[in-house]
């Protein structure tokens, strides 16, 4: 019986790093030994009883580096990788983790493929004992070959969890479980008998947005204020002097600003820069209240800063009127 077709794209990160020995478990970046996708892959042979895994070349990036290239490339390779391989099942994306859920939720905005895509990696390196990251390539590619992951938009696996790109965070620096869906809960598990999902991301996802970012030269410029007892407002005026056509505001809970950075927030709206309120707290929803209403700012329902950033960008992209910005933060 064949099996499912996976092609496996790796960008680098802690799931591709080989530190000084297995007891490395932090400082593995200081070896610079980091493997591609074939080596990943002759690694963890184990892949092959899971399915028929293609690896594709891609530059070792620190996914502290990730920037917007990288995003438009990913895009353009998984189109090449569906037009090239007709009965490919799925992709699975190697990534480090300090920015994986952004990569994510890029990607759950902008593909335009309908093949399962699936994003991993590890909190310790190839090389450590007890490595978790022969397990979460397993498992991604277990996920991505699945039928059931079709039309949930791209999935995050980490420690046996399925999780939807929209709603994961990173939520501790060094533990095996840090990746969290705040106030959901994961989308299922890779068991070891099966790949269960119990609920579907209701929100609009890929391949069917109005996002297209594969032809843009860059995104809108879109910057985070972070509130703190006594800011005044320094960074949002140098975030609109350096350009920012949208500015998000990670408030105090439940969407607060210090009374500094209020006033810079409605000077910036003043200058046609659109702001969006969202808070610092990690989970819950904000809401529009007189004094948000009265401003002009607008809100970024449940989303943390970081993602709030890039589906402003993305947003920014097709509009700028605020009713059209309100309907796709609804939306997406």
């Amino acid at each position: 019986m064949s099996q499912p077709k996976i092609a496996f794209v790796g960008t680098g990160g802690t799931i591709a790093s080989l530190g000084a020995g297995p007891l490395d478990l932090q400082d593995y970046g200081a070896t610079g030994k980091v493997m591609h996708a074939d080596e990943i892959l002759a690694r963890v042979p184990e892949t092959a009883l899971v399915a028929d895994v293609i690896a594709v070349p891609y530059r070792n990036i620190p996914s502290t580096a990730i920037d917007f290239a990288d995003w438009q490339a990913l895009v353009t390779l998984c189109d090449r990788l569906v037009a090239e391989y007709p009965d490919l099942a799925g992709i699975v994306i190697g990534h480090g983790t300090a920015t994986l859920e952004e990569t994510a939720y890029v990607l759950n905005l902008t593909l335009k493929v309908a093949v399962p895509v699936v994003l991993v990696g590890a909190q310790r390196p190839s090389s450590a004992l007890s490595t978790d990251a022969g397990m979460n390539l397993v498992n991604a590619i277990r996920v991505a070959a699945s039928p059931e992951a079709r039309g949930m938009g791209v999935l995050v696996v980490l420690n046996d969890e399925i999780h939807a790109a929209r709603e994961v965070t990173k939520t501790a620096t060094l533990r095996l479980q840090t990746f969290r869906t705040p106030d959901f809960g994961v989308l299922g598990h890779a068991d070891g008998d099966a790949v269960a999902f119990y609920r579907r991301p209701l929100r609009r996802h890929a391949p069917d947005t109005e996002f297209d970012i594969r032809g843009l030269p860059a995104l809108p410029r879109v910057d985070i204020a972070y509130a703190y007892a006594g800011g005044d407002g320094t960074a949002v005026r140098a975030f609109v002097a350096a350009g920012a056509r949208g500015v998000v505001s990670a408030g105090f809970a439940p969407g607060f600003s210090p009374p500094g950075d209020f006033e810079a927030l409605q000077a910036a709206v003043a200058q046609g820069v659109v702001v969006m309120q969202c808070t610092r707290a990690g989970s819950g929803r904000t809401y529009r209240n007189t004094r948000l209403r009265e401003a002009g700012i607008l809100i970024a329902d449940n989303l943390n800063p970081q993602k709030a950033r890039i589906l402003l960008a993305l947003a920014l992209t097709v509009t700028r009127e605020p009713t059209e910005i309100e309907r796709i933060f609804r939306t997406y």
